[in-house]
């Protein structure tokens, strides 16, 4: 089983990458989505992040406010650590759990779509890095067209990540985003058959 960590930086494409890997046979693990699950309402990793936090990033309706949360540690990186203490661990515990499943099933590659890689794990831990990355100003613009962000948000979003400049080198293949979906398709596709041929 091949074993692949996709990454990239906010509005950089990685989702529409991960889709693509997806259609293709990849079996994807996702780990947004492995962190919107951990913070449902009820479960332990919410009660320590309003433990943490305070009661403001909770909704009436019990559900974690996460762009309030989001408010509270953009621009603190001590905030944004704590946090990270708090999820990464259940994240990755689940992700391990997924990935056991897939061997299991004989899955030939799994893809791992994992926005903070290079801030929050171990790499090495992986076959292959794909990075997908795209000029800071055409993020920019797409954070603030597809998420209704103000300019200022949008650049504390950016501001927040470690640049991707710092990523490129360490990843195995980059794809870039800057034209349009059908060039992102090619470029994935050639990725894709790499990938295949390290499978």
């Amino acid at each position: 089983m091949l074993q692949v960590a996709l990454t990239g930086n906010i509005a950089a494409g990685k989702s529409a990458v991960a889709a693509l890997f997806q259609r293709w046979g990849a079996t994807i693990i996702d780990a947004d989505a492995i962190v919107r699950e951990l913070q449902q309402a009820g479960t332990p990793v919410l009660a320590r992040i309003v433990e943490r936090f305070g009661s403001s990033v909770v909704r009436s309706d019990g559900s974690l406010d996460r762009p309030a949360l989001r408010r509270l540690v953009m621009d603190q990186a001590e905030e944004r650590e704590a946090l990270n203490r708090i999820v990464h661990p259940a994240v990755e515990h689940r992700r391990s759990a997924l990935l056991a499943e897939a061997r299991s099933r004989g899955d030939r590659i799994v893809v791992s779509d994992i926005p903070l890689l290079f801030e929050t794990m171990d790499p090495e831990g992986f076959d292959a890095i794909v990075l997908v990355d795209a000029p800071e100003e055409i993020r920019l613009q797409r954070l603030m067209a597809q998420r209704g962000l103000g300019e200022d948000e949008a650049r504390g979003m950016i501001a927040a990540q470690m640049p991707a400049r710092e990523k490129r080198d360490r990843s195995d293949f980059v794809i870039e985003n800057k034209d349009d979906l059908a060039a992102l398709e090619r470029a994935t596709e050639r990725v894709w058959h790499a990938l295949q041929s390290r499978a």
